[in-house]
């Protein structure tokens, strides 16, 4: 079982977000019948039995294992990973373009960044398991509490600087076997639940959320998106 996986079929995200197909695919992380299924969910054999085909056919779930009990053969499934994500492609013409509106003051075109992020790395890995060749990717995640909005702007334009840098000192464009590689970087307040009222977790009074004092905008950057070199703004193909 994979711990995550890419959902890019819209039938398979359609079936994925069925209720009852999510409690199954979540009491699937240990192997089960439809009989063992059923007496864990409280449900009819018959229907769990219903919704593990579809969530076969989907490529969801995957038999395991077939027993034989008397006269009958018991088929033992377990999902295909620990937990899934759906691809923005799902949603064709309607995914989040970052294209059509770069900002790099905007939580929007952070969100679109994030959505291309999980398409692209979510193609790669398909890709990857057809040729059973890993994907070389690199990560980071970090927690910054800043002392003020000020601390922050200083934050991002020291960043900004840095990775202009770097981009610059690394990438070339005429590299004989070189490869594009995509860097994307984000930095958003943690959503905190305020006290009443946990179904909102953004608090416009706490001083974190607003913008440095004499830019109603917030942080500028340091360098013009366009001097970052074309190989932070291509798409990657699975190879």
């Amino acid at each position: 079982m994979l711990d995550v996986t890419v959902i890019e079929e819209p039938a398979a995200a359609e079936a994925s977000l069925d209720p009852i197909r999510s409690r199954i695919l979540a009491a699937l992380s240990e192997p089960g019948s439809a009989a063992m299924l059923a007496a864990r969910l409280g449900l009819p054999r018959q229907k769990v039995n219903y919704h593990l085909k579809e969530l076969e056919r989907h490529g969801l779930v995957e038999l395991v294992e077939e027993r034989r009990k008397g006269n009958v053969t018991e088929r033992v499934y377990s999902a295909t990973a620990a937990s899934y994500v759906i691809s923005p492609v799902t949603l064709a013409a309607v995914s989040p373009d970052p294209d059509r509106a770069p900002d790099r003051l905007s939580a929007r075109w952070l969100l679109a960044l994030g959505s291309r992020l999980i398409q692209e790395v979510g193609t790669l890995l398909t890709g990857s398991a057809r040729a059973g060749k890993p994907v070389t990717t690199f990560a980071m995640d970090a927690k910054i509490r800043f002392a003020s909005a000020a601390d922050r702007a200083a934050f991002a334009d020291e960043l900004t600087r840095a990775v202009t840098t770097l981009v610059s000192r690394y990438h070339d464009e005429n590299a004989a076997g070189g490869r594009e590689h995509r860097l994307v970087l984000g930095l958003h307040p943690i959503p905190t639940a305020r006290p009443g009222n946990p179904g909102n977790p953004h608090d416009p009074s706490d001083p974190s959320h607003q913008h440095a004092p004499g830019n109603p905008h917030g942080p500028g950057p340091a360098a013009d998106p366009a001097a970052l070199p074309d190989s932070v703004t291509e798409q990657e193909d699975p190879r």
